[in-house]
């Protein structure tokens, strides 16, 4: 007789346990784009500007950092990189990704990241005009709902307007 598997916690979600920050466990059903897993958020009924993703580049100064912006946005490179100190900001490699972050493509997450590389972090400043955001919860289909200023004090980021209306940078 086979055990009925319960519903593990990803590492996130224990972090934000721990640290007894409130939260709202969120499921995304995923489907493949190439060989990349990728969110199918339409028919959640959650509005894409709420659900935040996680963009990892490397900075001519700081070397790697990370930008949070909703999804319905595209990061400015100028704007991140004025924000950052740095002259130039630029992707990180999709084959470099697991090495610096320790997760792959569409499970990148600020608090994982935060807790074991202590990188920059930059959310845009539209989040503060939210009560909740969703982020990554560390596993494609998993994110996390937090209160915005939490999770910037949470993960040691600064608020900053890094995001572009037209398809600009990322």
């Amino acid at each position: 007789m086979a055990k009925k598997k319960k519903d593990e916690k990803t590492l996130v979600e224990k972090m934000l346990d721990k640290a007894k920050i409130p939260y709202t466990p969120y499921e995304f059903p995923t489907h493949a784009e190439g060989d990349v897993a990728q969110l199918t958020v339409e028919h959640l009924g959650v509005p894409e500007h709420r659900i935040y993703k996680t963009l990892v580049l490397t900075g001519n100064k700081t070397g790697p950092l990370v930008g949070v912006v909703p999804l319905d946005r595209h990061l400015d490179y100028k704007k991140l990189s004025a924000a950052s100190g740095n002259k130039k900001v630029g992707m990180v490699p999709l084959r470099d990704l697991v090495a610096t972050t320790g997760y792959e493509h569409g499970a990148n997450t600020p608090i994982g990241i935060h807790a074991t590389h202590r990188y920059p972090i930059f959310i845009d400043t539209e989040a503060q005009a939210e009560a909740e955001i969703l982020v990554s919860a560390g596993k494609i289909g998993r994110s996390v709902g937090v209160a915005p200023e939490t999770l910037a004090t949470f993960v040691a980021a600064r608020f900053a307007d890094i995001t572009a209306l037209t398809e600009q940078a990322e």
